[in-house]
């Protein structure tokens, strides 16, 4: 009888004991998820501050050099060409991170198959934005080649027009009346800089065989298919479980193939008398290697940002390209 008793009484004040833990355990595993998340939140919060910066620094770099080496005297490099080596270094970095996250090359190969090879519509979906981007690749080095920086990179802002009317159309966006006010105010700007007045300064170290208007046609036509690839893009990262490199891998494989098929037809004679790296100096493969990174910071901005965000930092770069270029 005081067995049983003393049993019961046991049980009871283990049961009470549980009963004064489990508030405590359950409060230490919802801290640390609380813990986890906020740490992920900072973290994808620093990478997408990190990548803006980044994405406007190549920006204002990027532009200062390619018009340089556009418009300096001595042989001229085929644009067609440094299109094609851009979209292939982008396409072997992404390779190099992907595989540094699988661990070994089997097992890369193996995500690649079954990602790519065993896919092929979802890489259909990807040439999309792919040709657009290398038409509008080809379409900066005949712009840059015909009007000075600073007035390429104001024009080129015309772009976060186009990505906003994009974005609310493809993805449903709504803009608050405050940021199409900014929009109208930067399309009025993008119209009075092609109406300043020329200076002699500038028109005399300018060169004969620039067309400014042919320049405009192609900043116009290029900020359209920015506005619409990169919605595009947006979406196509977005919506899909597919990793951010494997996109990489995906976009400039099929802008490598893009980019040769218009090389050969615009350039390909000329590329065959005088080589595929003719004109080519350590400066060219410093435009390369820019536009080769700023294809993938602008993955990176889309995947944590958006499209109009990504817009609006880069307009930062106008004002380190009219510093450097006074």
């Amino acid at each position: 009888m005081i067995n049983r008793e003393s049993g019961s009484l046991e049980q009871n004040s283990h049961e009470e004991r549980n009963l004064l833990e489990t508030p405590d355990s359950a409060t230490d595993s919802t801290s640390e998820e609380t813990a986890d998340d906020t740490g992920q939140c900072m973290t994808r919060t620093m990478l997408k501050q990190l990548s803006l910066v980044l994405l406007t620094l190549q920006n204002a770099l990027l532009i200062l050099v390619m018009r340089y080496t556009r418009t300096r005297k001595g042989d001229m490099y085929f644009a067609t060409s440094a299109v094609v080596l851009s979209e292939g270094l982008k396409v072997l970095t992404s390779l190099m991170i992907l595989a540094a996250q699988e661990g070994t090359f089997i097992k890369l190969m193996c995500y690649l198959r079954d990602n790519i090879w065993r896919q092929p519509l979802d890489c259909l979906k990807v040439s999309v934005p792919a040709f657009i981007y290398t038409l509008q690749n080809n379409l900066l080095y005949i712009a840059l080649s015909n009007l000075d920086a600073a007035t390429f990179q104001v024009s080129y802002q015309l772009k976060i027009l186009t990505t906003a009317l994009f974005s609310v159309l493809m993805l449903k966006k709504k803009l608050s009346p405050q940021q199409w006010s900014a929009l109208v105010i930067l399309f009025v700007g993008v119209a009075l800089v092609q109406f300043r007045p020329e200076d002699s300064k500038s028109s005399k170290t300018a060169t004969t065989d620039q067309r400014p208007s042919m320049g405009l046609f192609a900043v116009i036509l290029s900020c359209f298919m920015s506005g619409f690839a990169g919605v595009y893009f947006e979406k196509i990262l977005k919506g899909t479980k597919q990793s951010l490199w494997l996109r990489n891998v995906q976009l400039g494989s099929m802008s490598v193939i893009i980019g040769l098929i218009t090389m050969e037809i615009k350039d390909g004679p000329k590329i065959q008398e005088r080589g595929f790296f003719f004109g080519y100096d350590y400066v060219v493969w410093i435009v390369i290697v820019f536009q080769s990174l700023g294809g993938l910071l602008v993955a990176v901005v889309v995947k944590y940002a958006d499209n109009i965000l990504k817009g609006f930092a880069t307009s930062a770069a106008i004002v380190l390209s009219c510093i450097a270029s006074i």
